[in-house]
């Protein structure tokens, strides 16, 4: 017997591509259950499905940064609950130390639909009963028709894991120019933002008072430095400039939505400016300005 739930959960991460470098991703999750009954004649109560299924998946994947360990790019190391990890791709070198639960550490040598699936399974195969003979999962992107961006960010005063430095989102977005949807803007930003980490300026400080790995050689000319205290612990990034874009509050979809309002409001001074702004998928903010 099978049992199915489609969209079953969102999960928002970032990855490390060696050719991209830092990614921001959002995967919509279906999953299939092959199972015998059990005594209530159900391979899986649906209830229980979304509790153990969802929050497994929330646990082990959801706003964290993907570590693809097999990659030759990368070296990591612990002590203790910290984590240190550097990484060279043709965007340039990232450097991290953080909270282990920052990271998500995915055995292969690429972030992609297969290893993550793998991983995935893994870790649920020790959640579910013994009459879940076999689990199958469909890793998704949401198909879109209008621009969209990549982005990774962390909120300082985010008191779930929206603190973690380094976790991002696949994000649409949709502008309206007095009133008329206008594409020309939600290309901009979809270029603008490719790719992205977008760095509070209250979090910026000098590379050099990072604790990173000892082997990190980089500096301010080339790199900025993030870093903040949160509840889950102390979160330190290096990233090359080039792939950032500093914004000088907060970076929560409310106040994104505001600053590209206003960014575009700045540009057409004229004109009168709507802003949809998505954080992930199915979730976002509005803004308006002009």
């Amino acid at each position: 017997m099978q049992l199915f739930v489609k969209d079953l959960t969102v999960i928002d991460f970032s990855y490390l591509c060696p050719v991209r470098g830092m990614v921001g991703e959002s995967w919509i999750v279906d999953v299939l259950l092959d199972g015998g009954l059990d005594e209530q004649n159900m391979v899986l109560d649906f209830g229980k499905v979304k509790r153990i299924i969802k929050n497994t998946i929330d646990d082990v994947a959801d706003h964290r940064l993907l570590i693809p360990t097999a990659c030759s790019e990368v070296r990591w190391q612990q002590k203790g609950d910290r984590v240190w990890m550097d990484f060279s791709s043709d965007k340039g070198d990232i450097h991290l130390a953080c909270p282990s639960q920052a990271f998500a550490l995915i055995p292969s040598e690429v972030i992609d639909y297969e290893s993550v699936n793998d991983f995935l399974k893994k870790a649920l195969r020790e959640v579910l009963p013994e009459n879940v003979q076999g689990i199958s999962l469909t890793l998704r992107s949401e198909v879109l028709d209008t621009p969209f961006y990549h982005y990774s960010h962390g909120l300082r005063k985010h008191d779930g894991n929206c603190q973690r430095i380094a976790h991002g989102h696949r994000s649409p977005v949709t502008v309206f120019e007095n009133g008329i949807a206008e594409p020309k803007w939600d290309q901009y930003w979809a270029e603008r933002w490719h790719d992205i980490y977008l760095g509070t300026e209250e979090d910026l400080v000098s590379v050099k008072t990072l604790e990173l790995s000892k082997q990190t050689k980089i500096s301010d000319e080339t790199h900025y430095g993030f870093h903040y205290v949160a509840p889950q612990g102390d979160f330190q990034l290096a990233m090359p400039k080039h792939c950032c874009d500093l914004i000088p509050h907060d970076t929560t979809v409310e106040m994104l939505a505001e600053y590209m309002a206003k960014t575009l409001a700045s540009k057409e001074p004229k004109s009168h400016f709507k802003v949809i702004a998505y954080e992930g998928i199915g979730k976002g903010a509005i803004a308006v300005r002009g």
